[in-house]
């Protein structure tokens, strides 16, 4: 077990794998323990979210699921003091819920635009309403949202998502707004920025688009989980105080380098 964490307080919402694997909240979760953090697991499904605290425990880590829709304020209101009646404060929060949908401004239907907008921006309002008072009283914290490049290129190669990549690009704008106005509460505010890592959430691609998303990249490898995971660690601890409103992009190079003609 090691320390980055020691004596601080965390929930992640969005943390249980949706199927086998590990995903982006799933890994966060468990190196958020593994440093030393009290987890508060937060999932619709319960039952997913008491496998995942079970697997913590059983390494010596701390950790508790709570069942909770957070794109409700009701929900997201049990949550945060779920965390402090449990733990005593609240010093993290890892927004990692969200959803897709595929469909461009003509195809796309706006009961689903709504539901996306419901899952992937709704739930970050509410989560922050909810925890933001909590963290004022522990004397400051850590938001931490999951974007996606999606939110800050045209995404390419699908069949159009207007919605995800809306909700996405609207994120980083929200994660600036939370950074300056709780700056001076000892409150920051970073949002990750997430490329084509392999999760349980898009296994249904098969090989060949796993392949091809690998390949999409300019180091030509891999993103897991593990990857999202431990720059969350990073931003959740106070080896990075005096970092604030950052967009940090965990994508292989996807973003920032491009090829030379050969």
């Amino acid at each position: 077990m090691g320390t980055r964490l020691a004596g601080k307080v965390a929930i992640v919402t969005g943390a249980a794998s949706r199927g086998e694997g590990v995903g982006n909240g799933a890994a966060t979760a468990i190196l958020f323990a593994r440093e030393g953090a009290k987890v508060v697991l937060v999932n619709r499904d319960l039952a997913r979210g008491e496998a995942l605290a079970e697997q913590i425990r059983a390494e010596g880590g701390e950790a508790a699921a709570f069942a909770a829709d957070v794109s409700q304020q009701d929900a997201a209101e049990a949550m945060a003091a779920f965390a402090v009646d449990r733990y005593g404060r609240l010093d993290i929060l890892h927004n990692n819920v969200g959803i897709g949908s595929a469909g461009t401004p003509e195809t796309l239907e706006l009961a689903e635009w709504n539901a996306v907008f419901q899952a992937n921006l709704t739930s970050l309002l509410m989560s922050c309403k909810a925890c933001l008072p909590r963290m004022r009283e522990s004397g400051g914290g850590a938001i931490i949202n999951v974007s996606s490049t999606a939110g800050a290129i045209g995404l390419s190669g699908t069949s159009g998502a207007v919605a995800y990549a809306t909700t996405k690009s609207g994120m980083h704008g929200f994660t600036l707004s939370i950074a300056a106005d709780y700056a001076q509460h000892g409150i920051r505010a970073n949002c990750l920025v997430v490329g084509t890592v392999h999760t349980p959430m898009v296994a249904r691609l098969g090989e060949a688009g796993r392949e091809r998303r690998r390949l999409s990249v300019p180091l030509q490898t891999e993103g897991t989980g593990w990857d999202v995971a431990n720059a969350a660690v990073f931003l959740a601890s106070d080896e990075a105080r005096w970092i604030t409103g950052v967009m940090l992009p965990i994508d292989g190079g996807f973003l920032a380098v491009r090829a030379w003609p050969r």
